[in-house]
């Protein structure tokens, strides 16, 4: 059996590389390991992972609901100032996701983790500060709502680490845990800032979340670990050549549908909610669209374990644009119980669809590894899979997030165009149609030859 270099196990090789945090030999494939000694590791990690990711996304999105407080500290703008300021943290987010994915290997994922934990203090402490001095022009608070993006790009490192911490067979659940924890962060934040503006103040939103953080760095000092393998899981010319892939591409367009879609809608319910029912108090129901979509996303792996990831992914994308359907006749009928229920079907639709599309990513990778082997070292191609897979995983993350801008910008421009989110809503079921059947030629089509007919992935149902 293979031994491992813990905090908690034993001595073997107790004198790793890099001190006792350090795994050096792990092996989550093998069966014997896993059960002797990697899932209650993996498990460990898994949960302090949760929580740092967790308060990342309520950071990430203190502004989404700290903008319907704003005139009551004498700060009033307008309804594109308004969707500008919940755009930028979603945007800087995106971007950190890259440099993010990187930070595991070259620091070790439990480094990384307290240093991530730590740099959330900057925009709690920059949110304090601008709600303490109302007369703060626009151009800094756009620059101080930008700083929560550092809560955004937790995901990315989070993901790319706890994805060696499983056997690729089952990594749909836990990584669905690990987003769904991070997701929540979303709804926790828009459902406890409300009663505690009340309370406190708005100023106390930027305080509040601060000894949480430090908490957090804690724990992960001292339950995380830093796996050896992840430390040279892939470089910059890997990444490079993962961003030309064909498949990094396709998921990148359908995480923009599903990834997208949910921080999207998120940043952007509670003004959708003012401009279209002003007779509606939205701080009081905002919370629930990121919940629901929270919780399906570890449902949304579970399927893709049981019945593959590309076929659930293609059946959710219909629910979406059906949902999306539902969405635009309840606006144009001014029927406010039909669009907060079609609304809230929709964010269920985006965390199941989260959940699928992280399971397909490294089963596409080791899919295509072992099809290309032909009888070589079948070790030495799931390893490369794995390197390719994290990177990816990054890019794809980012791509994800920064359609969230888009799916923003799109209400923008319908809003100050036509006074209506109608026609944003109809250019979103489109797409999600073409992300179905993007799905659908990409990973289930059976015709044909070779990866572009994706008989590879067909067959081993993806």
């Amino acid at each position: 059996m293979t031994a491992v270099t813990d905090a908690t196990t034993g001595k073997a090789g107790a004198e790793a590389r890099r001190g006792r945090y350090w795994i050096d030999d792990w092996e989550p494939d093998d069966e014997r390991f896993w059960s002797a000694t990697g899932r209650r590791v993996a498990v460990r990690n898994l949960a302090c992972s949760i929580l740092t990711e967790h308060l990342g996304f309520s950071v990430w999105l203190l502004w989404s609901i700290a903008v319907l407080n704003l005139p009551k500290v004498g700060i009033t703008l307008s309804v594109g100032q308004t969707l500008w300021l919940t755009t930028l943290p979603n945007l800087v987010g995106a971007a950190l996701r890259i440099p993010y994915t990187f930070a595991p290997a070259r620091f070790g994922g439990r480094n990384f983790t307290i240093i991530s934990a730590l740099l959330l203090l900057i925009p709690c402490g920059l949110f304090v500060y601008a709600i303490e001095h109302p007369s703060i022009p626009f151009w800094a608070l756009l620059l101080i709502a930008a700083t929560t993006g550092l809560g955004g790009g937790n995901f990315a490192s989070s993901m790319a680490n706890i994805t060696h911490f499983y056997p690729v067979k089952r990594q749909g659940l836990p990584l669905g845990l690990n987003a769904a924890g991070g997701n929540l962060g979303t709804s926790v934040t828009q459902l406890a800032m409300p009663p505690l503006i009340v309370a406190a103040g708005l100023v106390a939103v930027g305080w509040v979340w601060m000894p949480l953080v430090v908490v957090a760095a804690v724990l992960a000092y001292f339950f995380m670990n830093n796996l050896t393998r992840a430390s040279a899981s892939y470089t910059g010319r890997e990444m490079a050549g993962s961003a030309r892939d064909r498949q990094t591409i396709v998921m990148s367009v359908l995480y923009v549908g599903t990834f997208g879609s949910f921080i999207g809608y998120s940043f952007s319910f509670g003004v959708l909610i003012k401009n279209q029912f002003p007779e509606v108090t939205g701080s009081h129901v905002i919370w629930l669209g990121a919940l629901a979509g929270s919780l399906a996303r570890p449902f949304g792996g579970w399927l893709a374990d049981r019945f593959g990831g590309a076929r659930v992914t293609m059946v959710n994308f219909l629910f979406m644009g059906l949902g999306i359907g539902a969405v635009a006749y309840a606006v144009h009928a001014k029927d406010w119980t039909g669009f907060l229920t079609a609304f809230l079907f929709v964010f269920v639709t985006t965390g199941i669809g989260n959940g699928s599309t992280y399971k397909m990513i490294p089963a596409i990778f080791r899919t295509r590894a072992l099809a290309k082997a032909a009888g070589d070292d079948e070790a030495t191609a799931v390893a490369a899979a794995r390197r390719q897979a994290a990177a990816a995983i990054g890019l794809i993350s980012a791509v994800g997030a920064a359609g969230g801008v888009l799916i923003q910008q799109t209400f923008r421009i319908s809003i100050e165009k036509t006074g209506s989110i109608g026609n944003a809503l109809l250019i979103l079921a489109a797409f999600y149609l073409v992300c179905l059947g993007l799905t659908w030629f990409s990973y289930l089509r059976r015709g044909g030859t070779g990866e572009n007919a994706s008989r590879v992935f067909a067959e081993a149902g993806v």
